[in-house]
């Protein structure tokens, strides 16, 4: 049985089918249960991220305290940063959270540490392979960046990794001269 379409009448004996004050109560609470449901709909929000409207989204985002949340987000965006916002706000400070939010913002990319590439004690480069990234965007995202990532950490560089194919020809030579001449000057 299913509360969206549930009738309390049906479920009556049969001599309580024909009094009029059930028959009556029965319909008001069929109106009140189908509203009910209908308004409860909603309550499952993380069930239903897919198909909330911007303005929900954007109020979700605030009660969340989503604070690298973008307003002017494309939606499907705006979906994706709610999905992962509550375990990005658990992880904030760490790599994962610096991650999730390059992911979010250029579709790809890693964080690379000081250790990792032999620089400065608490700085990290950013690593993405999307070609697309542009001065505005890197500045965003930076903007968004300095929310997640630890206070002690500095971003380096923004590091733009394309690779691509390519043929080549390569040809070498190799002359060995075996003559010596001596001359003595003098």
């Amino acid at each position: 049985m299913k509360l969206d379409n549930l009738d309390l009448l049906s479920l009556q004996t049969g001599a309580m089918k024909e009094d009029k004050t059930t028959i009556a109560l029965s319909i008001a609470l069929n109106k009140q249960i189908e509203k009910m449901v209908e308004e409860t709909s909603v309550i499952s929000i993380y069930n239903n991220i897919d198909n909330l409207d911007e303005v929900i989204l954007d109020m979700l985002a605030y009660d969340l305290d989503i604070t690298w949340y973008d307003a002017m987000a494309p939606i499907d965006v705006k979906r994706k940063l709610i999905k992962t916002g509550v375990k990005t706000n658990k992880l904030l400070g760490t790599p994962y959270a610096v991650e999730e939010v390059i992911k979010m913002h250029f579709g790809d990319g890693l964080v690379q540490e000081w250790f990792e590439y032999g620089g400065e004690p608490f700085m990290f480069k950013v690593v993405t392979s999307n070609p697309s990234v542009t001065q505005e965007s890197a500045d965003k995202f930076i903007k968004i960046l300095n929310c997640v990532k630890n206070k002690r950490s500095h971003l380096e560089t923004i590091l733009i990794s394309l690779t691509g194919e390519m043929s080549f020809k390569l040809g070498s030579i190799i002359h060995v001269i075996d003559k010596i001449q001596i001359r003595q000057v003098g």
